[in-house]
């Protein structure tokens, strides 16, 4: 008699190893591969009972004590916070994030110096790499500790220190469950198919990337590119000391790690041909967003295109879905979250001046290796699955001529 077959998330030793990977010991490596499957059977299993609980109690609770039923995802809130079983499953999401944050830490942290003597020695005498002391992290992002990940990005213990990045470059696997890839750049990949599609044989000459973090989908186009200068930009210099000599051990050089705000980008007019950003906007404040698609306008080329990876937009969505995509706004500090589902971008563009441009909206899907789990049709984790929505615009003139190297 055959066993029926377990769908278990990758095993962390799954998970792409690279030059300032951490050591991971034989309880580091049990406590992910718990979390992994942990998070796969929440979003897939346990979450369900949250619709059940709906329509057997809240739902005909709320009917008797209002005579109608909850008109938006505000009220269904209101409602689905006294319910026991929406409870055990917010406490069980939330602890996940927090136990996650503490594996990665645990790990990091007990070797932090020797994760920074190795990022100083792949950094050595490095040009391409430019950190700026100066540089103010916005209120907007220093008051929280995002996804709560101690310190944030930007938590610095030692000199040169790097363990936020190590804390969230090896911890990432089990939250995604693999649906990134071995090396969390799923999406960035999918970037350059969808820009190999769109622009067969385009060269860019300069491509920047927002918000870059630790260059998990920084790589993938400057492969795709190797002819074209990469900028990375990020407020976070423990992410791109880190980003750089991960980067640098992969034998890519064609990116420069920049700290700085992009709210406000040292850049020429039409500089870039290429700006994208993957999972950014919701993590800036409602002026910033505005403030940094204006940048946008200012630093595209003719003919270039920019491109961003972000949370689905809740029109459409029953208000039932959009209150449990709203479940980490209030719950795991991402406090624009709802905003970002909110806003109508393409609306967003035209009213800040993109509109001789071509706008569009599209779905990226994470390209992944044929050993990691894919995401079939439109099922995804809140966020967190390997699949995007995308937008942005193309700014005319493209011409055929252009797609060719120059």
């Amino acid at each position: 008699m055959s066993r029926p077959r377990i769908d278990c998330a990758p095993p962390f030793s799954d998970a792409g190893q690279h030059a300032m990977s951490p050591a991971a010991g034989h309880d580091d490596i049990a406590r992910f591969n718990f979390l992994a499957n942990f998070n796969k059977y929440m979003s897939t299993t346990v979450v369900g009972g949250n619709a059940v609980a709906y329509q057997s109690r809240v739902r005909p609770r709320w009917e008797r004590q209002h005579g109608r039923s909850p008109q938006d995802r505000r009220e269904i809130r209101d409602a689905m916070a006294s319910d026991p079983y929406y409870q055990m499953w917010s406490s069980l999401r939330r602890s996940a994030m927090e136990m996650r944050q503490q594996a990665g830490r645990s790990l990091v942290l007990r070797q932090a110096e020797a994760l920074r003597d190795r990022a100083r020695a792949l950094n050595a005498d490095a040009t391409t790499l430019q950190l700026d002391p100066s540089v103010e992290v916005p209120r907007y992002q220093s008051a929280i500790d995002n996804h709560c990940m101690p310190g944030s990005y930007y938590a610095e213990y030692i000199d040169d220190d790097v363990s936020a990045a190590a804390n969230y470059d090896t911890g990432m696997f089990a939250t995604t469950t693999g649906l990134f890839g071995r090396f969390l750049d799923g999406a960035g990949r999918g970037v350059a198919d969808w820009l190999s599609q769109r622009r067969p044989l385009w060269r860019p000459r300069r491509i920047l990337d927002l918000g870059c973090g630790l260059g998990h989908n920084t790589v993938p186009l400057a492969r795709a590119f190797p002819e074209t200068e990469v900028f990375a930009i990020d407020l976070g210099a423990p992410m791109l000391r880190y980003g750089h000599a991960r980067a640098a051990g992969m034998g890519v050089r064609n990116i420069r790690f920049i700290q700085g705000n992009v709210e406000s980008l040292a850049y020429p007019p039409g500089h870039f041909d290429v700006v994208y950003s993957t999972m950014f906007f919701h993590e800036t404040s409602h002026g910033a967003l505005r403030r940094i698609l204006r940048e946008i306008d200012r630093v595209l080329a003719p003919g270039g295109l920019h491109i961003h990876l972000e949370q689905p937009p809740y029109r459409g969505m029953d208000e039932f879905e959009k209150f449990l995509r709203d479940w980490d706004c209030y719950n795991n500090n991402e406090p624009f979250w709802t905003t970002v589902h909110d806003t109508h971008m393409p609306t967003l563009l035209g009213e800040l001046g993109f509109r001789g441009d071509r706008v569009f909206e599209t779905q990226i899907n994470a390209i992944v290796e044929h050993e990691m789990p894919k995401v079939a049709g439109e099922v995804e984790d809140f966020g967190r699955g390997g699949i995007w929505y995308a937008f942005g615009s193309e700014r005319a003139p493209f011409d055929a001529w252009q797609a060719v190297a120059r």
